[in-house]
């Protein structure tokens, strides 16, 4: 399939687009030996080098799971003081699969495969994100229930889900669905507001490394991803 080239050269984390225009302008990319021009399509097979080097990447695509820190917002935007993509700074360019709140910390994916961050948010709504919350003052039997049952936030009702205390002011709950701020939301509904909010899981994949760090997914955490998704 044809792709403009400037998207080409984004999509393999090469650089971003309006980078790649730069570089093309400068008459500094070629395909198949020749001088490439803004907005021509490649594919493939096409033989592509910048200054003189050829892309030859084996595996294009990263896939990394992150510990986002509270603070850090999830956005591309760099801009937004305190993004997510800054803070990482990876070495080639990469994006968030779905948002975490900025008060919120965990688990978030990261990637710059665009088929699969599309693939992913369609079937949302059919995956399990499991959460730890703390809350502000004791957890009742009639809370948990009502969690469990669904809210009426944003305009409808939230899907029935799991909940289950750990202690005192503490819950596990796993969610299918992703409405802005739901957790947060919910326990408003019944009078709770949240001191604390991690995501420890995103379908199979844990949440297993320290605040501010990251590590690429396994094979094997790969393979189940795609089936899952497919």
């Amino acid at each position: 399939m044809a792709t403009r080239i400037n998207k080409y050269l984004s999509e393999l984390g090469f650089c971003s687009r309006r980078e790649a225009d730069r570089l093309i302008a400068e008459a500094r990319v070629t395909v198949n030996g020749q001088v490439a021009e803004t907005g021509q399509k490649v594919t493939e097979d096409d033989t592509i080098a910048v200054d003189g080097t050829l892309l030859v990447l084996d595996n294009p695509f990263v896939y990394l799971a992150f510990n986002k820190p509270v603070g850090i917002t999830s956005t591309t935007d760099l801009t937004i003081k305190d993004n997510i993509i800054a803070f990482i700074n990876y070495p080639t360019r990469i994006f968030h699969v779905g948002r975490l709140d900025k008060d919120s910390e965990g688990l978030i994916l990261m990637t710059n495969d665009g088929d699969i961050v599309n693939k992913i948010l369609r079937a949302e709504h059919q995956h399990e994100k499991e959460y730890v919350v703390q809350v502000h003052k004791p957890i009742t039997r009639a809370f948990l229930e009502g969690m469990r049952q669904g809210v009426p936030i944003l305009e409808r009702v939230t899907q029935p889900c799991k909940v289950k205390q750990i202690n005192a002011k503490t819950f596990n709950i796993i969610l299918t669905e992703g409405l802005n701020r739901q957790i947060r939301r919910m326990c408003q509904y019944f009078g709770y507001r949240v001191t604390s909010l991690k995501r420890i899981r995103i379908m199979h994949i844990h949440l297993d490394v320290p605040v501010g760090t990251y590590r690429a997914l396994t094979d094997a955490e790969l393979e189940t991803l795609f089936a899952m998704i497919r």
